[in-house]
């Protein structure tokens, strides 16, 4: 009986000995989906219905939205990226007009800030076009919108857009589709006449 414990306490030992050891498992890592975008294509969008023309990304969708004869409301949406550029123009009248929309503008972007770990301000001007815009990066991994901007000619048009994504913020997977989208937002900026 003494022998038989014994033999069996040993194949037990050796059983789980020789268990241990071998390949070590771990997870994968998280990983996003790769997403490849098209090459950049712009259109000159002139609408009557707007004081100024700038050049939109193609492949972008214009919505309209509820407007009057001083206030325009219109999106241009990416349903493949669920994003959308929202843009508000708007006429004034007074310097107080225009710091009071900057104003608006301003707490509109701040009330991003809780989300946000920093951000970058990029202010341009063509005093030649009377273009003057501010570019805001909002900085962070979770921050509902990540590129926010106006211009204004200084004496009576304003226009102010933000970028927004449909999905759960985490900017660090969406990295891709923010720059491409960025880009989009320069053109504009870059592309914005004011008409005569």
């Amino acid at each position: 009986m003494n022998r038989l414990l014994f033999l069996l306490s040993a194949i037990c030992l050796s059983l789980l000995f020789s268990s241990c050891g071998g390949d070590d498992y771990v997870p994968k890592p998280k990983a996003y989906i790769r997403m490849d975008m098209p090459p950049k294509d712009y259109v000159l969008y002139d609408t009557a219905a707007l004081p100024f023309t700038f050049e939109r990304p193609s492949e972008a969708i214009v919505n309209w939205k509820q407007n009057d004869a001083r206030t325009k409301y219109f999106d241009l949406v990416y349903p493949q990226y669920k994003g959308i550029i929202n843009l508000t123009y708007k006429h004034f009248r007074t310097l107080d007009d225009l710091n009071s929309l900057i104003d608006t503008a301003s707490r509109m972007l701040a009330l991003h800030h809780s989300q946000s770990t920093g951000e970058k301000e990029l202010n341009l001007s063509d005093p030649d076009g009377r273009v003057y815009a501010t570019i805001v990066k909002v900085g962070g991994k979770n921050a509902g919108s990540t590129y926010q901007f106006w211009l204004t000619d200084s004496t009576e048009h304003f226009l102010r857009g933000a970028l927004f994504l449909n999905y759960t913020p985490n900017n660090d997977s969406l990295a891709p589709v923010i720059d491409y989208l960025q880009k989009d937002i320069d053109q504009i900026v870059e592309t914005l006449r004011w008409r005569d």
